[in-house]
This record gives structure tokens, sequence and C-alpha cells, in this order.
């Protein structure tokens, strides 16, 4: 199991290549990541998370939390770093936006997870192994390119 930073293991990796300058990505990815997130409130509250309200500085940054994540860290228009944590996972999500020239950024997600003990096996199976968390990455960088390149 390959390890992160030293502390959780490392999940998955996501990519979409936008037509957008950097900062306008990071205004579309700051605007999708809440907005999607917020949604989940009632979810969050069943699984304990332990960020289960909005609360922190607008536009997001350090201190910012909403629905099942904080803002570990964020240097715009470069890197956002999100973390939780609920009864079955310890997890992060980084967003890395690569300026590859010509008007065009790569939007990377990497997820890291941990889901300790046999609960967070069978969560781990029911969000992981069923492809749902592949679609629900997918679709937010999706999200963030078109909002972007509309602006």
């Amino acid at each position: 199991m390959v390890v992160a930073n030293g502390s959780l293991p490392r999940v998955d990796e996501h990519s979409v290549m936008i037509g957008a300058a950097p900062q306008v990505v990071w205004d579309a990815l700051l605007c999708v990541v809440e907005r999607s997130f917020s949604s989940l409130r009632p979810m969050s509250r069943v699984l304990g998370c332990r960020d289960a309200e909005t609360v922190g500085p607008r536009p997001l940054a350090v201190g910012s939390a909403f629905p099942g994540f904080h803002v570990a860290a964020a240097d715009a228009p470069h890197k956002l770093e999100l973390a939780g944590r609920h009864r079955f996972s310890r997890y992060a999500l980084t967003f890395r936006l690569d300026d590859v020239g010509n008007g065009r950024v790569r939007l990377r997600a990497e997820s890291l997870a941990e889901f300790p003990g046999v609960l967070g096996r069978v969560y781990q199976a029911m969000v992981i192994g069923t492809g749902g968390h592949v679609l629900g990455v997918k679709r937010l960088l999706a999200t963030v390119k078109r909002r972007a390149e509309r602006l």
C-alpha cells in the first residue's frame, strides 16, 4: 500500500485538460467544490463527519470547511488540499493546477484515504469498490472544466 506524505494511502488520481487561464480554473474549482460538497450535509451527519457545517472564510482558504471537508492547504492558483474524517474513513482530496501553456491547465485530483476496521473496509467496498468515487471525481472535474471554459 503506497502512503503519500507518510500518512494516508493513495487511492487514485484523475485529471482533465481545461482551456482557460490558471486563475479562471482556480475560481471555478473553488465554486464547484463548495457547491458540490455543500449538498452532502445530511450524509455528512449520518457518517459522523468531523466537518458537517459550512464555516470559515470565503472564498475557500485555510480555515474554511463545508460538509465532509476542511481546507488543509490553499496556494492559489496552484493547489487546494481538502481533508476530512468520519466514522469509517480518514481522507484527503488534493487538486493541483498545472499551467501547460497556450491558455491550458491540467487540473488533477488526487485522492488519499484509509478505511480502518471491518466497517471501514465495508465502507471502502461501497464507495471505492463500486466505482462511485471515480464517477464523482470525474463529474466534479468535468463541471470545473465547463464552468472555467464558459467564463
